[in-house]
């Protein structure tokens, strides 16, 4: 499983450790990726995804699940949450008929 955010796309980075003589030897830089459900209104159900800690800040300041994924582009977003928007399109498209 790779360590990637679902909701920024963060990722591992490499970099190196230096010491105070300057050697340096190379080194990860992990994101906090964490396993996480968040609740989505319009679909009335859990929604599982891989995200960093800043990721669900994003979600929080763009005004939930739904209103995050509605105001992203489709070619923006993760493959696994792609269709998770098709779904929240369809469901919003039903209730304004």
């Amino acid at each position: 499983m790779s360590r990637r955010c679902m909701i920024t796309g963060k990722g591992v980075m490499s970099g190196n450790n230096v010491s105070h003589a300057k050697n340096r030897t190379r080194r990860r830089f992990l994101p906090n990726v964490q396993d996480t459900s968040i609740y989505s209104e319009v679909l009335k159900s859990w929604i599982k995804i891989r995200t960093s800690t800043s990721g669900l800040r994003t979600v929080e300041h763009k005004g939930g699940f739904d209103a995050f994924i509605q105001s992203t582009a489709k070619t923006k977003l993760d493959p696994a949450l792609r269709s998770v928007k098709t779904k929240i399109e369809k469901a919003l498209g039903k209730k304004a008929a």
